[in-house]
């Protein structure tokens, strides 16, 4: 029995769009004489497609979708069988009244044959708002030149069952133990499942697991690309019965490939990739996505000549094209003339745009208009914060009037304890590094400046002779620039040691007393969670996150602005 892996990128909501993607597969598997094409977990309308799936017309639509779909894959292809993924109607009175289901199509025809049973509502996941939880697993028999063959289907978490691996506890339903007694030939699962750190891993030892426990081969087909925040890896692949890859498709791309189930099940040879290059590439990913699907062709940024503005000038590039990317530097008196070379250095290598505006006229005026007006002298914070806010007002103002997507450049440590600055450099469409630490940051940059980066940025048509970001830009102490030698270590502790606090009360979870078991001061940890709690309103009015940790400050963080101190 040949299948045939189809890892696809659709838009979410566009069920005409993506079932044309469908049937354009449906070519390409059978060119290849597959029997049965396996696309990922609701294919048809993509994922997460939150509450377009309470939209009755768009539901009622993907049926007379699927019919259209079933007739044209028989007429040009025949006897071909695709699995789409849908969001199935319950005619009833209950709420909700959809299934997360699996249908198959052949012979013109298309018929349920799984429901999703294990409904995901941690982290970014709201399942159980849309749908209802099937209660058996499913198995269908394929007759294929007079064989049979029993699939067992299971879609994305009803795989991720076993709790010593994936960490989240005992399920009160387990189709992987379920599936034990059902005496299947292979395992299916059909996912759209969001990239991580180190989920490439976590994915593996799941599947493999379920391999050995069902002693059957696992071919896991995963959804790719970026939809708002979250950021597919595709990376689908096959386990054989003892538990070894064989197997693996692309990541952060579309791919498809053809395998056969009664081919000798041997281990062969992977493109491994690191995890900061993974990390990278979601990132490129993220924004070329997010840009696309949103209608935009071209980027702008605010250029500062610091290291987070840098790093997000070379995902841009990498992600549109250095045709499409644009900066804007905004020096004030504040700002070092090393950082202004530093900008116009790094927009050199990348073949990008710069222009220049001075904000020095424009600050004068503001101060001297609530001066003679208000008899008011704005000094400290409200002085940086005018400062911040008249780069963010310019930088919108440029990003309407072109028509660019305005990439926000905060990272994670700045987000956490507002560090930032609301209607300034908070301004964007998309966060881009927002749930990189700022030490992660440096990590990222670093590897972009060394050899071990070369073949990405191949890849991307990015330099290649010398350092992309360069030492000056890698190696200069973290400064906003908003007043006379101002560093951010003035405001906060060394991002070593806040970055290990941060990700201990943010992911970890930690109270304060272990985390002064971990060695941290404790007058040090109350400030800092004082400060967490401080700017939530302002995260709460930043642009979308690109996630990529288990826990980003962006919609799997929901915690209340107005809290009990």
């Amino acid at each position: 029995m040949k299948f045939f892996l189809a890892q696809l990128n659709p838009i979410v909501g566009d069920l005409e769009g993506n079932a044309k993607k469908i049937l354009c597969v449906a070519e390409k598997a059978h060119s290849n004489y597959a029997d049965m094409v396996l696309t990922p977990e609701l294919s048809l309308w993509g994922y997460p497609a939150k509450d377009l799936l309470l939209k009755k017309n768009l539901v009622e639509s993907q049926y007379s979708i699927l019919d259209k779909l079933s007739l044209s894959i028989n007429k040009k292809y025949g006897d071909l069988s695709i699995t789409v993924g849908i969001a199935e109607r319950i005619d009833d009175s209950f709420f909700p009244n959809l299934y997360n289901s699996i249908v198959l199509i052949e012979r013109g025809e298309w018929k349920t044959i799984a429901r999703k049973i294990i409904l995901p509502t941690y982290e970014v996941f709201d399942e159980k708002r849309y749908f209802r939880s099937e209660e058996r697993v499913s198995v269908i028999s394929k007759k294929i030149k007079n064989k049979t063959f029993k699939l067992g289907i299971t879609i994305c978490e009803d795989l991720w069952v076993n709790e010593n691996i994936e960490g989240r506890g005992i399920h009160k339903k387990n189709p992987i133990s379920d599936l034990k007694s059902k005496k299947i030939d292979l395992l299916l699962n059909l996912s759209a499942s969001p990239y991580t750190f180190k989920k490439f891993k976590l994915r593996n030892k799941i599947a493999s697991f379920a391999a050995k426990y069902l002693k059957v081969p696992v071919i896991y087909v995963n959804q790719v690309g970026a939809n708002d925040d979250l950021i597919f890896d595709g990376n689908s692949f096959i386990i054989n019965k003892n538990g070894s890859k064989i197997k693996q498709l692309k990541s952060f791309s579309e791919d498809a490939s053809c395998w056969c189930i009664d081919e000798k099940l041997n281990l062969v040879d992977e493109n491994k990739s690191s995890e900061i290059s993974s990390v990278f590439d979601a990132l490129v990913l993220g924004v070329k996505d997010y840009a696309k699907k949103c209608g935009f062709k071209s980027a702008l940024i605010g250029l500062s000549g610091g290291i987070d503005s840098a790093l997000v000038s070379v995902i841009a590039t990498a992600a549109l094209g250095s045709e499409n990317v644009f900066c804007v530097s905004m020096p004030s008196k504040w700002n070092s003339e090393h950082s202004k070379i530093d900008a116009k250095d790094l927009v050199e290598r990348l073949n990008i745009r710069l222009n220049t505006i001075s904000i020095e006229n424009i600050m004068s005026s503001f101060e001297n208009s609530f001066l003679e007006s208000l008899n008011f002298n704005t000094q400290g914070i409200t002085n940086q914060n005018i400062q911040s806010r008249i780069r963010g007002t310019l930088l919108m103002a440029l990003a309407n009037q072109e028509k660019h997507l305005l990439l926000s450049t905060g990272n994670k440590s700045e987000l956490a304890v507002g560090y930032c600055t609301l209607y300034g450099d908070m301004n964007g469409g998309l966060s881009v590094i927002g749930d990189l630490y700022k030490t992660n940051v440096f990590k990222l940059c670093n590897w972009l400046d060394s050899e071990d980066s070369i073949e990405r940025r191949k890849a991307y048509k990015l330099e290649t002779k010398v350092k992309i970001i360069g030492d000056p830009i890698r190696n200069k102490a973290p400064s906003a620039e908003l007043g006379p030698d101002q560093l951010d270590t003035d405001s906060l502790p060394p991002y070593s040691l806040l970055d290990k606090i941060l990700k201990g009360i943010i992911e970890e979870k930690k109270d304060l007393r272990l985390l002064e078991q971990d060695g941290h001061r404790k007058e040090q940890i109350l400030k800092i969670i004082a400060l967490i709690k401080k700017a939530e309103f302002k995260r709460k009015q930043a642009p979308p996150i690109l996630k990529l940790s288990s826990q980003s400050l962006g919609n799997d963080w929901r915690v209340p602005i107005a809290i009990f101190n």
